[in-house]
């Protein structure tokens, strides 16, 4: 279902992103990767690019060739660099990239947005999140931050605000004009470099009682065929969707917050 189909991941000098980088390879793909640090076994196109600014996402897009078939927005910070570059990548370059990249994807094509679980709590923030996914263009995240009042977890937020966009963005007419599906891949705790990251930002009892939930720590190699499939046509029904790849581990939250 990839075979020949030209698609475009970020993120890919590692985790997630190299994983669905090699897999989409592997099945017939043309793979475009970005990435702020070169990958040590390349794509078979390579730009290095910079998501956290206006005139990075421009200069990505500027190098990308008029058609292609797929976005999968799969870089992200783990919010140990602090809200304000963590909002600009993982929300606002993504989307600004997004909206650039939609007049060359094809009719049907797909954008898919690696979220998290993290995201959770986007439905409990809801006024916060519709006021700052609200906002247009690639603001000035610091003013942003500071005129919000801002000092929390970046990457909690950054996820909220990509979960609520997805859904959103699925019936914006710039995808939904063209038949542009936008859904998103909401893994759990992934075995990944920037996992030790995570128990810095996030610390270790939430991240070991998340895997113990479950059983185990995801792999790349877990979450990568869920990015792809949403990739393909084999997921042409599917639009505005999140899909949870994280071991059954917000099922089980679920159960324990709403008591069932």
């Amino acid at each position: 279902m990839l075979f020949g189909k030209t698609i475009l991941v970020t993120g890919v000098a590692s985790g997630i992103g190299a994983r669905t980088a090699e897999l989409a390879g592997q099945m017939g793909a043309e793979v475009i990767g970005v990435d702020v640090r070169e990958p040590a076994s390349g794509s078979a196109t390579f730009i290095k690019g910079d998501l956290s600014t206006a005139s990075g996402v421009a200069d990505i897009v500027a190098q990308l060739p008029a058609r292609l078939d797929a976005l999968a927005n799969v870089a992200g910070l783990s919010g140990s660099t602090g809200v304000v570059s963590t909002l600009a990548v993982n929300f606002y370059g993504l989307r600004a990239l997004s909206e650039a990249v939609a007049p060359r994807l094809r009719e049907g094509g797909a954008i898919v947005n690696v979220a998290s679980i993290a995201g959770y709590g986007w439905r409990a923030n809801l006024e916060r999140a519709k006021s700052l996914a609200g906002i247009d263009g690639f603001p000035e995240v610091a003013a942003v931050v500071a005129e919000h009042g801002l000092d929390e977890e970046g990457y909690p937020l950054s996820k909220e605000l990509l979960l609520l966009w997805t859904m959103r963005a699925a019936h914006q007419p710039l995808f939904k004009n063209r038949g542009i599906r936008v859904n998103a891949v909401s893994p759990g705790p992934v075995e990944t470099p920037i996992l030790k990251q995570f128990r810095a930002v996030l610390g270790d009892a939430r991240v070991d009682s998340d895997i113990t939930r479950v059983g185990r720590a995801g792999t790349s190699a877990d979450i990568a065929p869920a990015v792809l499939f949403l990739c393909s046509d084999g997921a042409r029904w599917i639009n505005g969707a999140n899909i949870a790849v994280d071991g059954g581990l917000e099922a089980s939250i679920n159960a324990e917050v709403l008591g069932f």
